[in-house]
């Protein structure tokens, strides 16, 4: 029995849309094919493949068995101490900076080296009108446009790049990262909009009798009025932190997006040349050294630290804890929350 012909075209229209969805599906399951010696390689291979294929270099491999170990220390800290994931929006993405050229994702943290990241993604992604991320003004590296935020994206774009790019996050001691963003943002006299916009809160809200000059300027936040802000339960009731004391894991949401690399602050510049070579930039590319002498460490932080009472120690380690369990930091030896 002959078919009609209208049910021939059917029939074709079908299996043609079929055999598109099995060639797309193999496209994204089936695994590149390793290429013989001399032959014409077909693409480049992303710092995902890099990453999670074992037939690097040696010093790949060395920087590889370190982040290697960091990430199964947070996923196994995520799967201990978070009892249900939330479904990120496209809100939660604003930290997540997108380079589709070298297929790169990277959750930028205040206080963790992330204007020298901004500035090296600045000339990654310029297409050549940047060439020295330190020849980048810092408040240039800060402007919103100059680089594109997972954020931006519609949901199948931000899926399809959540699977196929390298995703990297520095982290680093949360209190030392306190310190840091308490010193720039309060003791500098550069940070008046600082000052007028958060200083001026935390003094009318925790200062005895203040002066009307400290009202009127609030620049001269001490670290325990800061300190009795953070805890404050009014605070986050108000409004969300600023990012540059809000927590990690609320930033770059760690226990829901898989990264591929943590670096440390503490580890900074292997961390960040293993990235580089990910990216397949490290001979033409650095990541800029910082040249700071009073750089906020432990023993600074200890020094802060020393005035503050253990009642408030322990509330302002409640509530950074899961920073400090996440990413594998000890409790700090100075604090006295017992």
């Amino acid at each position: 029995m002959r078919m009609p012909r209208g049910g021939r075209l059917f029939l074709a229209t079908c299996l043609g849309s079929l055999f598109v969805l099995v060639l797309y599906f193999q496209s994204i399951t089936k695994p590149e094919p390793s290429l013989k010696t001399g032959s014409r390689p077909r693409k480049t291979r992303s710092p995902l493949q890099t990453l999670y294929n074992g037939d690097q270099q040696l010093e790949l491999l060395a920087a590889q068995r370190s982040l290697q170990g960091r990430r199964e220390l947070l996923e196994q800290a995520c799967l201990s101490h978070t009892r249900k994931r939330r479904v990120l929006s496209p809100e939660d993405l604003k930290h997540l900076i997108v380079d589709d050229k070298h297929s790169l994702i990277y959750c930028y943290v205040p206080k963790v080296a992330c204007t020298n990241w901004k500035r090296v993604l600045m000339v990654l992604t310029s297409d050549g009108r940047y060439t020295d991320p330190l020849a980048i003004p810092a408040n240039e590296a800060h402007v919103a446009g100059n680089l594109r935020t997972l954020s931006e994206f519609s949901v199948p774009e931000i899926n399809k790049r959540l699977r196929s790019y390298l995703k990297f996050i520095f982290v680093r001691e949360p209190f030392e990262r306190l310190v840091s963003a308490y010193r720039n943002k309060f003791t500098r006299s550069y940070n008046t909009a600082f000052h007028k916009r958060y200083g001026t809160k935390i003094i009318r809200r925790h200062r005895p009798d203040p002066d009307p000059e400290a009202l009127e300027q609030g620049n001269d936040v001490s670290f325990h009025e800061f300190v009795q802000y953070l805890v404050d339960p009014r605070t986050q009731r108000e409004e969300p932190f600023n990012e540059h004391w809000e927590r990690v894991h609320s930033l770059c949401h760690p226990c829901v997006i898989h990264y591929d690399v943590v670096g440390k602050y503490e580890t900074l510049e292997p961390d960040a040349q293993a990235v580089l070579r990910l990216a397949g930039v490290e001979e033409t590319l650095q990541f800029p050294t910082s040249g700071k002498s009073t750089r906020t460490d432990g023993n600074m932080a200890a020094r802060f630290f020393k005035h503050i009472s253990p009642f408030y120690q322990k509330k302002l380690f409640n509530l950074y804890r899961m920073d400090f369990l996440l990413f594998n930091y000890s409790t700090p030896e100075y604090l006295r929350t017992r």
